[in-house]
């Protein structure tokens, strides 16, 4: 990638920047004017940095398939963190060897979906950007939510510890057991502000579908402490189409889908995805009102005229672009469909 011709910030997609627009330096930089070009090369340019980055990741406690990187803003230069050092920010390069296709797609895509999340549909974001090595390839890089401005972290657990689920006693795939009804009952037993946070988790469900992420595991959904000692869900983070790398994948990352205990709707059984009728089930087996319920169905059913802008402002190439449009494009036809006949008509 020619990182001298860059046309949109790294980090909102906004037309007419070069570099970090100053929207973005305030909200991932804390005001800091820091350049989208990394001081140091990717580790595949590098045997030197390669070795720096395999001790780096011992410093490192996030989880996740995805090879990340712990790194800190000193003055307005990023740097990695050495041993002893709390991190403020994660990096993720292109993976070195991907089981999957599209691998140098990833960050955009990632930083893509992550935007589409906050700007389209509001939804509570961590703050994330793009961002590139000297040789140009690109790398995501999101700001931790979880660590304070003095340092110290904020309480936070993921819904595989809430579950009681791990590798050991649960084995490899022990993220991906269970269903997202099981998680919104674990939420009524932590969350005190439950028919709050619940419609928010129902729309981050409905998001997910939406926009093909079939890695919204249970590790990927959590809850963190706030001031006053309640829990409340935590800004989402790893988003992204794994369609565009994981071609026939199934609906959703966990095993039994949105339901408890192997049910099925009707709908489901005919038509082979999930359409309106499982949402507006699902919204109601979680506790939600039958008119609020509609309101944020409808909201992801309707066409959203700034994903197409942000898609074609994103660093994906042109082909994963129509691919990406595709992909919501059919997921809004599926979401858009009523086998019982709850919905008279598709908004176009």
């Amino acid at each position: 990638m020619k990182i001298d011709k860059i046309k949109y910030c790294p980090c909102t997609l906004s037309e007419g920047n070069s570099t970090y627009s100053p929207t973005a330096i305030r909200n991932m930089f804390n005001g800091k004017k820091v350049s989208h070009i990394l001081d140091f090369d990717s580790p595949a340019m590098n045997d030197e940095v390669a070795e720096q980055f395999r001790q780096n990741v011992k410093n490192i406690s996030v989880s996740g398939a995805q090879f990340k990187l712990s790194l800190m803003l000193e003055k307005n230069k990023l740097r990695l963190t050495q041993a002893g050092e709390q991190g403020q920010y994660i990096l993720k390069p292109i993976p070195f060897r991907p089981p999957f296709g599209k691998a140098g797609e990833l960050p955009a895509n990632e930083h893509l979906t992550m935007q589409i999340a906050k700007q389209a549909y509001k939804i509570a974001t961590a703050e994330c950007a793009l961002i590139f090595f000297k040789s140009g390839e690109p790398a995501y890089i999101t700001k931790r939510f979880d660590i304070n401005p003095d340092g110290t972290k904020t309480a936070q657990e993921d819904f595989a510890a809430l579950s009681g689920k791990s590798k050991i006693s649960d084995g490899e795939n022990y993220r991906n057991g269970g269903s997202y009804e099981d998680i919104a009952r674990l939420m009524k037993k932590f969350i005190a502000a439950y028919q709050i946070e619940v419609e928010k988790y129902f729309e981050r469900v409905v998001f997910n579908y939406l926009f093909s992420n079939g890695d919204a595991h249970l590790k990927n959904f959590s809850l963190q402490q706030t001031a006053s000692g309640d829990y409340l869900l935590s800004p989402v983070y790893d988003l992204i189409d794994t369609l565009i790398h994981i071609p026939g994948e199934t609906f959703f990352a966990l095993s039994d889908g949105l339901f408890s205990e192997d049910y099925e709707t009707e709908s489901f059984k005919t038509l082979g995805y999930y359409a309106y009728d499982d949402f507006y089930e699902f919204g109601i087996k979680i506790g939600l009102m039958p008119s609020r319920l509609v309101k944020l169905i409808d909201k992801y059913r309707e066409v959203n005229n700034l994903v197409k802008v942000l898609v074609q402002s994103s660093f994906l190439s042109k082909d994963v672009k129509k691919k990406y449009l595709d992909h919501y494009t059919s997921r809004r036809t599926m979401l858009n469909t009523s086998f019982s006949g709850k919905i008279k008509e598709s908004k176009k």
